[in-house]
């Protein structure tokens, strides 16, 4: 995809594999690609008039939590930021954005079939969460593809907010207790105070001390929501 993207792709291709051999995840980590998951990648163009390139990641996971919700609608599913999807509290879906030239590659990695076995985390697969046996990674495919255009027209128009304000109606609430880890391995505990405008999350500390953070893992603390 990435060589699609220096030719001169246009927005709107989908590349989709059916096994990786060496698929990425945040942070370093390596993803895990059973056959008859989806495994798949796409191009936005960077346009001047944009919101910043990084807050795809939202519009992802979105469009993502969209084609869950159209083959398990009942599942209990819940957005994390800052583009983690969960289903039963379970892993189910991994994204990537990676900026080639004036493109946005954006890869996603959807656990339709299988549940991979995470040293650090649960994950869930859409067949164990209650989708129908015969659910393919090129069907759910056909209904993300179309989920995740829809989702990147708001975000140019009516823009960020409401992307923003989108995400926070399917996310963790305000005052739920959250342990994030950064790069180093550092973990900072406080109450969820919501985004800001460009899409950081803002952490309420013990001692009232609000602070912004623009990347890291977050843990959700469920003894201690708000």
């Amino acid at each position: 995809m990435k060589k699609f993207a220096i030719s001169g792709g246009k927005e709107g291709f989908w590349l989709r594999a059916e096994k990786q051999t060496g698929g990425k995840g945040r942070l370093g980590r390596t993803w895990e690609s059973p056959k008859g998951n989806l495994y798949c990648s796409t191009l936005v163009e960077v346009r001047p008039d944009d919101p910043p390139p990084s807050t795809l990641s939202f519009v992802s996971a979105l469009a993502v939590f969209d084609a869950i919700n159209a083959h398990i609608p009942d599942a209990d599913t819940l957005l994390k930021w800052p583009n983690d999807i969960l289903v039963s509290d379970a892993k189910i879906c991994g994204i990537l954005l990676e900026r080639v030239e004036q493109h946005i590659v954006i890869g996603i990695g959807v656990n339709v079939a299988v549940a991979p076995s995470l040293s650090d985390r649960k994950s869930i697969s859409l067949l164990a969460a209650g989708s129908k046996p015969s659910l393919t990674a090129a069907e759910f495919l056909d209904i993300l593809s179309d989920c995740f255009s829809k989702r990147v027209a708001s975000w140019r128009q009516p823009g960020l907010d409401h992307i923003l304000q989108q995400w926070q109606s399917y996310a963790h609430p305000v005052g739920s207790m959250l342990t994030v880890s950064n790069e180093t391995g550092q973990k900072i505990t406080g109450e969820f105070a919501g985004l800001t405008n460009a899409g950081a999350l803002r952490l309420r500390k013990s001692d009232g001390a609000l602070i912004e953070l623009h990347a890291g893992d977050v843990e959700i603390d469920h003894g201690h929501a708000g």
